[in-house]
């Protein structure tokens, strides 16, 4: 018997804008009966689009939507450990798709770059980045 082949996850990071506008864009990315997780940084700023659509999509388990949000900071320096604690716990039961909102995407290059070096070369599969204007 041969194990299952585990296809790299699709990850998109999202910077830009406002959150309300990230989690907006999220949204709109979302595919029809996909399971998807996202990861926000920061406070919520009063909008709850990603949250409300979370819990009307979630108990279908067609299309679960689960969502993880990390205190505010750098991921890329300060945040790197939540980062990669919570990219772990996710990744042990990947979801088909994964959107990172980014508070601040001053250091957007170093993330991607920390992101395809091992482990999470084979578990990721960076996708083009949405930059909200």
């Amino acid at each position: 018997m041969t194990a299952a082949v585990r296809r790299p996850t699709p990850l998109t990071l999202v910077s830009g804008g406002r959150a309300a506008e990230r989690e907006a864009a999220i949204a709109r990315a979302l595919a029809p009966d996909q399971p998807a997780a996202v990861i926000l940084e920061g406070l919520a700023d009063g909008s709850a689009i990603l949250a409300d659509l979370a819990e009307q999509i979630s108990p279908s388990p067609s299309f679960p939507l689960q969502l993880l949000r990390i205190a505010p900071g750098c991921l890329c320096c300060s945040g790197n450990l939540v980062l990669r604690v919570t990219l772990n716990r996710l990744l042990r039961h990947p979801p088909a798709r994964l959107f990172i909102s980014l508070a601040d995407a001053t250091h957007i290059e170093q993330l991607r770059a920390w992101l395809t070096v091992s482990p999470y070369d084979v578990l990721l599969a960076l996708q083009a980045d949405i930059v909200v204007a």
